[in-house]
């Protein structure tokens, strides 16, 4: 287990805070909304904390698992939960791979999307980007010919920001052996969903008969972060009885799972903050990109950034004037930073602070 990547959570705030002198610091590593939560979350919250911490969660959810499907118009049986998506991506590990097996999944990429596979014994394959940050057909058709049985596809994905297109997803989709699960990690989806070339993976994948499944999660676009709760719709309810099987009972507990079925109830607060998120994505990308910084087109509510430089050393930098961000590390992509977006002012902070901090770097 020591060769396994570690996941970066980013730097402790405490930290940061007594670094850099600041009292507020700005945190920007984790693509938490910053616009908080619906206030009928809040209030299911409330409600909850008040009428039943004592007692043990619904083991099966059935309240959330029901919402889901009727949102998404799909049987409640299709459905599991778990405490966080991230969580879903380890049942799946464990409930599929065996050691040997062949799991491919993107580059650079969502830390766990390796780091499960190989915990579990299996190989992992990453199909790299074009240098452009474009989808490459022809080193994806190369990967899933050497017949994975598990792959891992974000859209948008994680780190970049970037998604696939409706085509690009179909390509991925036939060229993925019918003996393998396919997985699409749509962690991100809401922030790209009104973009017209954006393909709504259930729906691309609801009439096929192979095995996929299609995760989503509270914690980004909903700001449900702090209580951990995400879902699957899994192409039939067998795959779900086999995560069932390795999925602890208990695993979403009873305030994420009264405040998802709130959250998803309010769909007026869900579009200004994704309304909100795309302005901010726009503006920040077109001042880093004055600045001479280059910055990959995001769909989602982060931006990966090229600052020329070590990352680590421009997140130390960053961490002196009180602000965190995640220094990427996965070869070939040392230079790159991922950050967040916050509120507009505390935008204007860090887009200030990186391009001084750039520019020193350059001089």
């Amino acid at each position: 287990m020591a060769g396994l990547p570690r996941y970066d959570p980013g730097a402790d705030p405490d930290e940061v805070a007594a670094l850099s002198g600041t009292r507020r610091v700005i945190k920007l590593s984790n693509n938490e909304s910053p616009f908080g939560v619906s206030p009928a979350v809040a209030e299911a919250v409330r409600l909850g904390l008040a009428d039943g911490v004592s007692r043990y969660p619904d083991p099966t959810g059935r309240r959330l698992a029901d919402a889901v499907g009727r949102s998404l118009d799909v049987p409640a049986g299709r459905v599991v939960l778990g405490n966080g998506s991230e969580n879903i991506l380890e049942l799946l590990c464990q409930a599929v791979l065996d050691p040997g097996d062949l799991v491919v999944t993107q580059a650079p990429g969502f830390s766990l999307h390796e780091t499960f596979p190989r915990v579990m014994g299996a190989r992992v394959e990453k199909v790299p980007v074009t240098a452009d940050f474009g989808f490459d057909a022809d080193a994806w058709r190369a990967a899933l010919a050497a017949g994975p049985k598990l792959v891992f596809l974000a859209n948008p994905c994680n780190p970049t920001g970037a998604m696939l297109r409706a085509g690009q997803l179909e390509h991925v989709v036939a060229a993925t052996p019918r003996s393998a699960l396919l997985v699409l990690d749509e962690a991100y989806g809401e922030f790209a969903r009104c973009d017209p070339e954006y393909p709504d993976g259930l729906e691309a994948l609801r009439g096929l008969d192979r095995p996929w499944i299609v995760l989503r999660t509270f914690s980004k676009a909903y700001g449900l972060a702090g209580v951990r709760v995400g879902y699957g719709i899994a192409s039939d309810a067998v795959l779900i009885q086999a995560l069932d099987r390795v999925r602890t009972p208990y695993n979403v507990n009873r305030p994420a799972q009264d405040a998802a079925v709130a959250a998803l109830g309010d769909h007026r607060h869900l579009a200004e903050t994704v309304r909100r998120t795309r302005l901010e994505i726009a503006r920040v990308t077109g001042r880093l990109r004055a600045a001479g910084l280059g910055v990959v087109p995001s769909s989602t509510n982060f931006l990966f950034i090229d600052t020329g430089r070590r990352s680590d050393r421009v997140a130390r930098e960053l961490h002196r004037a009180g602000i965190i961000v995640k220094a990427w590390r996965e070869p070939g992509y040392e230079n790159h930073i991922r950050a967040s977006l916050s509120t507009p002012e505390d935008n204007d902070v860090f887009v200030r602070c990186l391009t001084e901090i750039c520019a020193k770097g350059k001089s």
